[in-house]
């Protein structure tokens, strides 16, 4: 079994403003001296372990659930069962502070005394067993003892925790390290944030008095073919998942449908901008990894007959051969899918990376 997986994918989205700064418009980043537009990380993860693609694929009982939240659910359980409410309180908090610190020590109007201060990744047998105790506590209404407080366990079976990992902060022996690193996605070449000025009409407004807007508004939008690279550490992500070979199969069959067709879905109402990968290239070997971005340090531009997708690709591969020459082959093996020639398949490359 290959040690490290590597993909490298091109998107190519329409109009779209997916991932925004804390302005509102659309993130970039500064690439060979050139503006591009970026995807996070962050972002693209959160729409892969979210989407119903990954879901569909590996079964909601291998999903985990991050929030702070946690002890305002615990609670609702409490009360339910007819627990009063100062003691369904201090029993929420001590099984929610198995997770983490929680924000207060005292009641507030925003229930932050049963808030985490920090999101926590818990997985489906850490939530069972969260709500199991809830209940049993309601049950003879009695708090929970020390030893039924030991909540936290390796997320053997979570498949999102064993790819992107997790840190809980308070109780370091639970983290676990990410098997899958996703880089930022950002575009070939160079790129502007364009400005969408807007106005809407007020349907009940006859103009007789006012014939202005309803509304006006502006929002930040841009467009390109976007280069991202994701490393996975297969050996990591079957550890992760407990020894579990199938699992982890199933686990890279999720994450390459999501890779391949799942966007990020800001303003997705506005723009309409879902896509699928054009291009794939996936490698695996021992080898140390390494990203091909420096492929576009000088931003693609198309000319006469070539449109950017096809000189991407070309500039990808002149790059990948190049590290080779220099370094010694980086990859024992190579599978790719091209939408623009026709070749090959996402099915294809699925079964190399499964394989």
């Amino acid at each position: 079994m290959s040690r490290f997986i590597q993909l490298h994918a091109l998107t190519a989205y329409p109009p779209a403003n997916l991932n925004r700064d804390d302005t509102g418009r659309p993130k970039t980043a500064l690439l060979g001296d050139a503006l591009r537009l970026r995807i996070s990380s962050q972002s693209l993860k959160r729409a892969w372990r979210t989407s119903d693609v990954f879901e569909g694929a590996i079964g909601a009982q291998h999903l985990g659930t991050r929030t702070k939240l946690l002890g305002i659910e615990i609670y609702k359980l409490l009360a339910a069962g007819g627990v009063g409410e100062k003691p369904a309180r201090e029993w929420a908090r001590a099984i929610a502070g198995q997770f983490g610190k929680l924000k207060a020590d005292k009641k507030t109007d925003a229930n932050d005394d049963l808030q985490i201060e920090q999101l926590a990744h818990v997985s489906p047998d850490e939530r069972a067993a969260a709500d199991a105790l809830a209940k049993a506590c309601a049950e003879r209404k009695s708090e929970p003892t020390a030893d039924e407080l030991k909540l936290l366990t390796k997320p053997r079976a979570a498949v999102d925790i064993a790819m992107f990992g997790r840190m809980l902060a308070d109780t370091p022996a639970f983290n676990m390290e990410a098997a899958v690193q996703v880089a930022h996605a950002i575009t070939v070449h160079k790129a502007a944030v364009e400005d969408d000025f807007f106005s809407a009409v007020d349907d009940l407004n006859q103009g007789l008095e006012d014939k202005g807007a309803g509304h006006i508004g502006e929002r930040g939008y841009g467009a390109g073919l976007f280069y991202l690279y994701v490393c996975i550490n297969r050996e990591l992500l079957q550890q992760n998942l407990g020894g579990d070979a199938d699992l982890t199969a199933q686990a890279l069959d999720a994450l390459l449908h999501a890779i391949t067709q799942v966007a990020p879905t800001g303003m997705q109402n506005s723009f309409g901008s879902r896509a699928h990968a054009s291009y794939l290239l996936a490698e695996k070997g021992d080898q140390q990894p390494r990203s091909l971005v420096q492929a576009f340090l000088k931003p693609v531009k198309p000319y006469g007959e070539r449109d950017m997708l096809a000189l991407a690709v070309e500039a990808l591969t002149q790059r990948r051969d190049n590290f080779d020459k220099v370094y010694g082959d980086c990859a024992s093996s190579r599978c790719h899918f091209d939408v623009e020639k026709g070749e090959g398949s996402l099915a294809e490359v699925v079964a190399f990376v499964k394989g």
